[in-house]
């Protein structure tokens, strides 16, 4: 709490501030930083040896209270209601593009369907997903997505979930059928895809 009202502090400073002493807080800073809490920033000292001063992580910012799942919910709910449903989809309709775009350039390396699902994979666990795959018994491969994000939204709008699953079909190709067979808004620990290779020329 201290260095996050305060900013960067010295384990002195830290200990002052505490009323223990500088090594006593020091020694605090570094089992909080063994869990990537905290991080060790030297900075240069006209005398002596560098200071050395400490902030949060990006890990430890997100153990404060964040709004922004309601935030987002109540504006989703001010499109539908003041702008109407043709408004929304037209937002959710826009990402999807977006997002189609990004992970096309991204996938565009990568070879075959392997390849693409596990480029698909990384890209979604960047995004915080916790994203895995794997190959089945049959040589279709799965797709787990062990948390959502983005959540509240997509119980909030189910339309993000539909555009998802439309992304996922349209970066993995026209040759490549993609099911979820789990939905964690729909109650499901985890969403996860069974994705395969179509020969067209069969049907």
């Amino acid at each position: 709490m201290a260095l996050k009202m305060h900013g960067t502090l010295s384990a002195a400073a830290l200990g002052a501030m505490l009323g223990t002493s500088g090594e006593a807080a020091r020694q605090q800073l570094m089992r909080l930083a063994d869990e990537n809490l905290v991080e060790a920033r030297n900075t240069a000292s006209r005398i002596g040896r560098p200071t050395q001063l400490w902030a949060l992580t990006p890990l430890a910012q997100g153990r404060f209270p964040d709004t922004h799942a309601a935030l987002t919910v109540q504006l989703l709910d001010i499109v539908q209601n003041h702008l109407g449903g043709a408004a929304l989809d037209t937002i959710i309709a826009a990402r999807e593009a977006q997002t189609a775009r990004a992970y096309e350039t991204a996938l565009a390396p990568a070879g075959d369907l392997k390849g693409r699902v596990a480029a698909l994979a990384d890209l979604r666990s960047q995004e915080g997903y916790m994203a895995a795959w794997t190959e089945l018994p049959d040589g279709s491969l799965l797709l787990v997505e062990n948390h959502c994000p983005i959540c509240a939204a997509a119980t909030a709008c189910q339309g993000f979930c539909r555009a998802e699953l439309d992304v996922f079909r349209s970066v993995l190709g026209p040759d490549t059928e993609v099911e979820r067979t789990d939905h964690i808004v729909s109650g499901g620990r985890r969403c996860s895809y069974t994705i395969k290779a179509v020969d067209h020329d069969r049907h």
